[in-house]
Parts: structure tokens; C-alpha cells; sequence
């Protein structure tokens, strides 16, 4: 969905679920924008270009301000990020201008607001040959505490899947935990003009649920329940999609099941090298710009 000034605006509302958002925001040159955080954490996370971010909360009488490096573009470096906390005021600004995600979590509790540097996010290669893909930790509950919000970027080179094998999380169990979940889309263009990727989400026979989709840089799918994945990056066209994910529990933990028809795959991973063009970035930026 799509609302003035926003890109993209998933509300728990839209979602018809209790907890994850996300809202996507462009800022023109020296442009700014000022949100109510509410009863949700929210993080700013540059998706293009680079930012201030003024958090200002009513127990405190100064505001704090973190100045957000950012990237040329989702495919070119892990960028640092801000977070504010449930309660608060956040002022967005930007000299160059850009566009912002604004993962979200309604929460209980109010933590301080921080800077998350890009140095500090751990990027993990998950995954061999076809399925190789990068993943940026940038806020999993291991690198970085939030109250309920979990987030992580996820890079996959053309042709290969990710989020396989298919996995699900929407049961509160050993082993797996309920989480509401938002997969957003963006997929580098080749020399004709914008590339395109694919999304399979699919249900079980107690909770049904089919889908296929074309998904293209701005579109979003969200996972109520049931399994996801793959996430299919075409030939020639690299994609990345940001997971936001809270739930219900107690603990905050990402915990998932795999579907058992398709949980053989990962003992091949072993005899298979992880596809050679991956990492495809760092905090440093592309390899081939160091």
C-alpha cells in the first residue's frame, strides 16, 4: 500500500496482524520528514543515499542526532542505520536526498535510542552453489537488541534461490516461534531496464495459503503463515529484499522449521562451494569498487 509521503506504508492494520510494519519513504534534496514512532520501535535504514536522524523522546529534554552514511543503493554497500524506540519522535533529513526504510514492531518497552554501524553488522553467507546468497544481520536478535523487532537484508546473485528451502515460522513450539512477516523487493536492473524476481508462499492443510509472485523493486509480500520461499533471483538480475519480522513471545528469537519435503537440500550444501560471487558487498562497499 501506498500513502503520501510514503513509498510503501504496511501498517499491523493493512496487515491484518498485531505486530510488524514497514513504510518506505523518499526524501528529495534537502527534504524532511517528521513520524510519530507510537506504540512500535522503528529503525531507519538508508535504502539510497545518506541521512540525519534527530530521535527525541519525552523523558528526555535533548534529542539526539545520528548522521547515516548510508549507500549509493541496496547493492553496493551494508549500511549503518538508526533505531528509535516505541514513544518517540524521529526528523529525517537529507541534503542529497534518498529513500528510507522504516522497519517496525509494536512493542512494550522502551529502549534507547542508537546507532547501528555498518561496521558492526554481521554478514553471513548462508547456503551453496544455486543457493548461495549473503545475509545482513543488521538487526537479529545475536548483533543488535531491540524489543521485539527483528530485521536482516538478504542479497542473492541472478539465478540462484534463496529462503530455501522453504521454511515457516507461525507456530509457538520447540524449535520454531511465531513471527508476522514482510518480505520488501528490490531488483537491480540490467541493460533493458528494471529486472524482476519471484516469491512462492504456500500454506498447509490446516491453514491454506497459494502464492506466486513477480515481485519488482518497491513490491512487498507479507507472510502471515505457512511456509516461504524460494525467493528466486532471475538470470541477470540480482535481488535483495529486507525481512521484517516480531511476534508474540516472550523471548525474542528467530526460530523456524523447514518443511520436511524439501529439508533434504541442505545436506548437499556440504559438497557444494558457495557460489564465488558472493560477498556481494560489505561496509566497505562492492569488491570490485575496494
Amino acid at each position: 500500500m501506498t500513502h503520501d509521503p510514503y513509498l510503501t506504508e504496511i501498517t499491523p492494520r493493512d496487515a491484518g496482524w498485531t505486530y510488524s510494519g514497514l513504510r518506505v519513504v523518499a526524501l528529495p534534496p534537502g527534504g524532511e520528514h517528521t513520524l510519530q514512532t507510537g506504540d512500535a520501535e522503528t529503525l531507519v535504514l538508508p535504502l539510497a543515499g545518506s541521512c540525519q536522524v534527530t530521535i527525541g523522546v519525552p523523558a528526555d529534554e535533548i534529542a539526539v542526532t545520528f548522521t547515516l552514511a548510508g549507500r549509493r543503493d541496496v547493492f553496493t554497500r551494508v549500511t549503518d542505520f538508526a533505531y528509535a524506540p516505541r514513544d518517540a519522535t524521529v526528523v529525517i533529513s537529507s541534503a542529497s536526498g534518498g529513500r528510507f526504510a522504516l522497519p517496525s514492531a509494536r512493542c512494550e518497552n522502551r529502549l534507547a535510542p542508537r546507532y547501528g554501524p555498518a561496521e558492526k553488522v554481521p554478514v553471513e553467507l548462508r547456503g551453496a552453489g544455486r543457493a548461495s546468497r549473503q545475509v545482513n544481520n543488521f538487526c537479529t536478535p545475536e548483533a543488535f537488541e531491540a524489543d521485539r523487532l527483528i530485521a536482516c537484508e538478504v542479497l542473492t546473485p541472478g539465478g540462484n534461490w534463496s529462503s530455501y528451502p522453504p521454511h515457516k515460522h507461525d507456530e509457538d513450539r520447540p524449535g520454531e516461534a511465531v513471527l508476522e512477516e514482510i518480505y520488501y523487493f528490490e531488483v537491480a536492473s540490467g541493460p533493458g531496464g528494471p529486472g524482476m524476481g519471484y516469491q512462492r508462499v504456500y500454506g498447509t492443510a490446516e491453514r491454506p495459503l497459494d502464492v506466486l509472485e513477480e515481485v519488482r523493486t518497491g513490491d512487498a509480500v507479507l507472510i502471515p503463515h505457512g511456509w516461504h520461499g524460494p525467493s528466486m533471483a532471475v538470470p541477470g538480475y540480482d535481488l535483495y529484499y529486507l525481512n521484517v519480522m516480531a511476534g508474540p513471545g516472550t523471548e525474542r528469537a528467530w526460530l523456524i522449521c523447514d518443511d520436511p519435503a524439501h529439508a533434504w537440500v541442505r545436506g548437499t550444501w556440504a559438497d557444494e562451494p558457495v557460489d564465488p560471487r558472493l560477498p556481494m558487498t560489505s561496509a566497505a562497499g562492492p569488491e570490485e569498487e575496494r
